[in-house]
């Protein structure tokens, strides 16, 4: 079990520590950790995971989360060792306590995908090694780290630019939120009712923007109000894994919330876009925004592989000599 962040964040990511929540960042944190990302292989840590290894316990299938988090273990000299949810069993064959305790005899850390969040705060409380939250319902910190180096990248420092999330208040919606806000940015989540994020996840938010000159507002109705002045539009699945028999429902509340050329219209017409995908077209997104001109999605996917490096490069702790 790593130390507790302060209630603040850590102001970087120390080594041994967990990184389970966006909000375990201070905006300092933040802002170390976006120039971490932002450095190339070349310019990096070395190679801190060597002779070590990294697992990744996975209940929900993965893509970019899987090869991005195995290529930086790669790239840090350590090995990746993938456990899909049924050769472990988490809460079944066997408890995620016992999981995490286990684990830490052989790993030097885990990256866990998860189903709920309560299955990964009981594996990280009892692990010995570092636990990162490779996704679960309540946040999805390294994507959010994947977003902020995105927009850094097209636009510069974040500090006063308006990041709107059209969509459902999820995991990502969430964790941008708290990373973006922390960084200075005017973050606008538009949702209908009753799909917004959290109440107590927008407070954290709000207050690590406030410490850092940025804001966090809440839109409901016409998801077009919150595109004026907006430097890049965000969004994801309206339906996320496991909410499949909500399909339809979902479809019905989100009407007016697909990122199209009517949607568009509200915003600059220098505005970027953004999908972390899978995407659905013609739900959120339509074909010609997903991969158009005005789209970051190609390099927000890329930019998955220095996340994970960074995050796992800072908990592993300086290379050995």
């Amino acid at each position: 079990m790593a130390a507790e962040p302060p209630s603040g964040g850590w102001d970087g990511l120390p080594c041994g520590a967990d990184f389970l929540s966006a909000a375990d960042l201070s905006p300092r944190g933040w802002q170390a950790l976006l120039q971490a990302a932002d450095s190339g292989p070349g310019d990096g840590p070395g190679q801190p995971l060597s002779g070590r290894s990294v697992a990744l316990v996975f209940e929900h299938p993965s893509l970019r989360t899987r090869i991005s988090t195995e290529l930086a273990v790669g790239q840090l000299g350590g090995q990746a060792v993938y456990l899909v949810g049924s050769d472990v069993g988490l809460g079944v064959r066997e408890s995620a306590a016992d999981v995490g305790r286990t684990l830490s005899v052989w790993v030097a850390a885990i990256v866990a995908r998860t189903v709920h969040e309560a299955t990964l705060r009981e594996l990280a409380e009892a692990a010995a090694v570092p636990v990162v939250n490779g996704l679960t319902d309540r946040e999805h910190p390294l994507q959010a780290l994947a977003d902020v180096l995105t927009i850094h990248q097209a636009l510069g420092d974040l500090g006063g630019r308006t990041v709107v999330f059209v969509g459902d208040g999820n995991n990502v919606a969430c964790s941008l939120a708290i990373a973006a806000g922390s960084l200075g940015a005017a973050v606008r989540l538009a949702t209908p009712a009753g799909h917004a994020p959290p109440e107590e996840l927008i407070a954290t938010a709000r207050g690590r923007a406030a410490a850092a000159g940025g804001s966090v507002d809440v839109f409901h109705g016409d998801p077009r109000l919150a595109l004026d002045g907006a430097a890049v539009v965000c969004t994801d699945v309206w339906t996320s894994m496991g909410q499949e028999v909500e399909r339809d429902r979902r479809r019905a509340a989100f009407a007016g919330y697909t990122v199209n050329d009517a949607l568009m219209a509200a915003a600059p017409p220098q505005a970027l876009v953004m999908h972390c995908l899978p995407a659905h077209r013609g739900e959120e997104i339509d074909e010609p925004w997903l991969w158009g001109p005005r789209s970051l999605v190609e390099r927000q996917a890329a930019n998955r592989l220095p996340a994970a490096r960074a995050v796992l490069a800072a908990l592993a702790g300086p290379a050995a000599a």
